[in-house]
């Protein structure tokens, strides 16, 4: 029986030794990934490059409604914490293995905002490693609400409408702040799966998308100065 627990106790050790290999090998590719790209771009370039663009809303051009929208369905943390929220990312975790399945990601506000800044199109798992050092940056670096502004200008609406001002002149035809609350509580709820609620394609689910966000907005009370 000894022998028994013996065996079982050096396979535990072999195995939590193997586990911290491999996460400190994909921390390193990951970490050296991060450093690859704000080497090729920094991240005040990449800033400067969304900032000029000719869509590009402030965070005071914003409706207040459309920013408590998306911060509320997407990342009703996002004025709490620094980049990374361990909470939504345990919550994550809970749900997918209870769904057997990739239901839900964890990624903040902030982190979204890293990947698609930076790693749209990497497909490595190094790279939610790097996008969390550049996350890291953006919240040293930038104000919240700075943060906030950047993502709903970047974020992709479905319909080859990129950020909140393309999307409310291509869906609507109006600007920004004509919009009523029921298309801003609809446009907050695209960039989830902005293919999957497209609203010239699946209205129908995109109206259920719309309810989500709506009964967070309620649920979560986001204040936003």
């Amino acid at each position: 029986m000894k022998k028994i627990f013996k065996f079982i106790k050096n396979v535990i050790i072999i195995c939590v030794l193997i586990g911290l290999i491999v996460i400190g090998y994909i921390t390193y590719d990951g970490y050296k990934l991060y450093k690859e790209v704000i080497a090729k771009e920094s991240i005040e370039q990449k800033v400067n490059q969304i900032k000029e663009d000719k869509w590009y809303l402030s965070f005071d051009e914003i409706p207040k409604d459309f920013s408590i929208a998306i911060v509320s369905v997407e990342d009703h943390r996002f004025f709490k914490h620094c980049g990374i929220d361990l909470m939504s990312i345990g919550r994550a975790i809970e749900k997918n293995i209870k769904a057997k399945r990739l239901v839900e990601g964890g990624s903040t506000i902030t982190q979204q905002l890293a990947k698609n800044m930076y790693f749209n199109f990497d497909k490595k798992f190094s790279r939610k490693i790097a996008e969390l050092f550049v996350a890291f940056d953006l919240e040293s670096k930038y104000k919240k609400q700075e943060i906030l502004s950047m993502y709903i200008n970047v974020i992709y609406f479905g319909n080859g409408y990129y950020g909140l001002n393309e999307a409310s002149n291509g869906y609507f035809d109006k600007s920004v702040d004509k919009l009523t609350f029921d298309e801003i509580t609809l446009l907050a709820g695209l960039p989830n799966a902005p293919s999957a609620f497209s609203l010239n394609d699946n209205l129908d689910l995109a109206k259920k998308r719309q309810k989500l966000v709506q009964d967070a907005i309620k649920k979560f009370n986001v204040v936003i100065d």
